[in-house]
Parts: structure tokens; sequence; C-alpha cells
């Protein structure tokens, strides 16, 4: 095993090297030799968090192990471009849940699109496009006329028209990695730059379009995040629910009222305020969700609930590791992290002509 390059994953009250470190090695030690990122050893994966994981160790210098998880991803794409949502651990055939997930087949763009900046590899970007442009275009066949995105579809084949906030924003987040893709190798694709303005559209004006699942702090978050509210738009949003969900010292609530903080909302939350010009506070709830780590495995619990002092699930997992590094490769100024969630260089789509 390599040793990871962690010199801008070092934040003071967050990580030291030898912590970074070990936090990679406890990723990669999760990695199945086909490249599979599960969430632990026995659990399952699934595709969105896979990508997370993969994407950490891209931050980390680990680009063989990162490759190899965007290459199973390839391997393993269905015939119509997508995934399911749940593979058992080391058996890519043994699926566990047969529904597909629009979210969670988009965010491959968004990790090969950070795998090639952090890389400059050519051949993968050529290799991955196919993978790409069949799971978009799968996903693209579940947008609403108002612009939101179906969140699933049933194995029957059987479609949801019903959208998840979160859900879209991390596919308009996709989206537009994928666009930046397409002009990377110079194929215009101007289908999906009216997709993302319809979705963002959506997003920014038409709450009533999306199920409502506001005691979720990721719907609070998530369009700011996936990159659809911006500037004071996203900074507004940012405030109104900032007492409803941050628990001062602890980290981030992943739904009201119950008293359950986690390390995925956290660091999400800290991405997104970074990518707002928030550093100071983004810092601030990276530290307080050290009492998540476990030092023995360099991982992070997935969460706490506070009244009861207790640490639930007892689950050390790869995608709340690599969320953590991730928001720490932002703020410690890792390239192609900032590039990719900062969205400023990631083409914006067209606004659909019914934008008021």
């Amino acid at each position: 095993m390599t040793t990871p390059r962690t010199e801008h994953l070092v934040l003071p009250g967050v990580l030291t090297a030898e912590q970074a470190a070990a936090t990679v090695r406890g990723i990669l030690a999760v990695q199945r030799e086909d490249g599979a990122l599960p969430w632990f050893r026995g659990h399952h994966l699934d595709p969105w968090d896979h990508t997370e994981a993969a994407m950490a160790l891209d931050a980390a210098g680990e680009h063989e192990a990162a490759e190899r998880a965007y290459d199973w991803l390839a391997e393993h794409q269905n015939e119509d471009g997508s995934w399911y949502a749940a593979y058992a651990d080391g058996a890519h055939d043994d699926v566990t849940d047969r529904a597909r997930e629009s979210n969670f087949v988009a965010y491959i763009a968004v990790g090969v699109w950070h795998h090639y900046l952090s890389t400059g590899d050519d051949l993968f970007l050529d290799r991955m496009w196919p993978t790409v442009h069949a799971a978009v275009e799968w996903v693209l066949r579940l947008q609403q006329p108002g612009g939101e995105i179906g969140w699933r579809r049933d194995d029957d084949g059987t479609p949801a028209t019903d959208a998840l906030l979160t859900g879209s924003s991390s596919v308009h987040h996709a989206l537009r990695c994928a666009l930046a893709i397409a002009e990377e190798r110079e194929e215009p694709q101007p289908d999906w730059e009216l997709a993302v303005g319809a979705l963002r559209h959506a997003i920014g004006r038409h709450p009533e379009r999306f199920l409502d699942k506001n005691r979720y702090s990721m719907d609070w978050y998530y369009p700011v995040l996936g990159g659809a509210l911006t500037g004071e738009a996203a900074r507004a949003r940012i405030e109104e629910s900032w007492d409803r969900f941050v628990v001062p010292g602890l980290g981030v609530r992943c739904v009201v009222p119950n008293p359950w903080v986690t390390g995925g909302e956290s660091s999400e939350l800290a991405l997104a305020l970074w990518a707002v010009g928030e550093s100071d506070r983004a810092l601030e709830i990276l530290q307080w969700i050290q009492h998540l780590r476990d030092p023995d495995s360099g991982l992070y619990w997935t969460g706490y609930v506070y009244e009861d002092d207790a640490v639930w699930p007892r689950e050390l997992t790869t995608w709340t590791a690599g969320s953590l590094l991730l928001a720490v490769a932002a703020l410690g100024g890792h390239e192609a992290t900032c590039a990719v969630f900062s969205g400023q260089h990631l083409p914006t789509g067209l606004a659909p002509d019914c934008c008021d």
C-alpha cells in the first residue's frame, strides 16, 4: 500500500498528516481487488457512495485505486446506462436493491471529471466517455416537463414522476460535470445544456415540484452544494435554516427533530459553506465532528445520538470518511476538488424559455 499524499489534507483541529494518511488507508483497506468500494466490509455498495469514496482517494493521490473504482462502474453498468441501487459486498451479480436511482446513476460524471482534473489522463476520459454518456442519457429520460428529475425507475421499468430536491440538486451538479467532459472532448451536447437550465430553474424557482422532505438537512443545503443556488441566494438559504439543523459543537442533524448528528451531512455542509466563501464556518464544523473519528481505523462513525451519548449506527463507512476528506481537500486548496465543487468553471447550461 502506498503512502497517501496528505499535505493538502492537513487542517488544524481536523486532521494531522498522520491522521489523514490513516483515513485514506482505512478506505483502501475496504476496497476490493476489483475496485469495488462498499460502505464497509460485509455491507452493500451503492454507486453514489462508491464514487464519493473514489473521489477522496484521488484527492489523496491514490489515483490507481480511484481508477479501479471507476473501471468497476464501467464494467458493471447495465445495458440501458444505469446501475442498480445496491450490490452485495464482493458480489457484483448479487443485487440487493434492483431499483435504479437517478442521482446514483448521474454521479459518475462528477467522479470522472474529478479524476481527469486530478490526473490529466486523456486516455481515461476517452475510455469513460461512453459510460458517462449512457448514464446521463438514462437519467434525462426521467426528467419531467417542469425540469425536475424523477428520482428512480423500478426494476420492472416503471418510472417515478416524483422528484427529490436533494437528488435533483446532485443530478444538477453531475450534469454540469458531464457537460465539462463533453466540452473537453469537443462533443457538444445541446440537449444536456437545456436539461441543466430547466433543472436549475425548477430547483431555484419551483419548490412545489419536489416532494416535501424539508425535515432533512440535505434538502436544505444540497441546492447550494449542487450549484443550483449561488451567491446571495445560496447564502440566504444557508442562514435561513442554520439554527434548525446545526448543533454547535457536535455537527449537523440528519433530520429534525431527531437528536442525531451525522458525519456525512456535516462534511457536505462544510463543502457547501466553502463554496459560498464561508471557510471559517466550514472549518469549525469539520472540527466539531472529530468526535466521530475512530482512532484505530482512521474512519468515521456514521452518526451520534447526543441525547443518549451513543454512537449510532455502529458503522464506519467509506463514504463518511470520503466526504470529510473532500471537504478538507477543498479547504486545503486541492485544485481538482476545488474546481469540481466550486462550480466556477463548470458549464451552466441554457436557460429554458419558460424561465420567469
